[in-house]
């Protein structure tokens, strides 16, 4: 497995403890009422499962398993930036919705997991193949 799909799948992993961890204190909370600021989890909960854990693996996947040409991956620098703005974003969003930040936050995190988005898409766009690519000509019926 290439390292960068390790960094995306582990810190995908983190996201998923911390995000499952916020999501089992306000179910206990609704039970046993704890501390009323507790509901303020509830979307950094969110937005850790939404995009750290779910998002942060489906990249880290895709960059492992996606066809490689002549055994390579191509240039890896818009993968890591995708990392790097996906974990920012994530933090931007989360933290600005936990603390009421101004809005220009949440904004900014928005533009980072998108810019993610599109730093992994530059990427692995040269990578996708049609259907029956591989096949030899003298197989492909016409």
């Amino acid at each position: 497995m290439p390292r960068l799909s390790v960094w995306f799948i582990r810190a995908a992993l983190l996201y998923l403890a911390a995000g499952v961890t916020f999501g089992g204190l306000i179910l206990f909370h609704k039970g046993m009422p704890l501390h009323p600021l507790l509901w303020r989890l509830l979307p950094l909960h969110v937005e850790f499962l939404l995009f750290g854990w779910t998002v942060q693996l489906v990249m880290g996947v895709a960059f492992w398993i996606f066809p490689r040409f002549r055994r390579l991956r191509g240039d890896e620098r818009p993968v890591w930036l995708a990392f790097g703005y996906l974990n920012l974003g994530v933090w931007l969003a989360g933290v600005g919705l936990l603390l009421s930040t101004p809005a220009l936050f949440i904004f900014l995190g928005r533009l980072a997991e998108a810019g993610s988005v599109a730093a992994f898409a530059l990427h692995i766009w040269p990578r996708l193949k049609p259907p029956g690519a591989n096949l030899p000509a003298k197989a492909i019926k016409k």
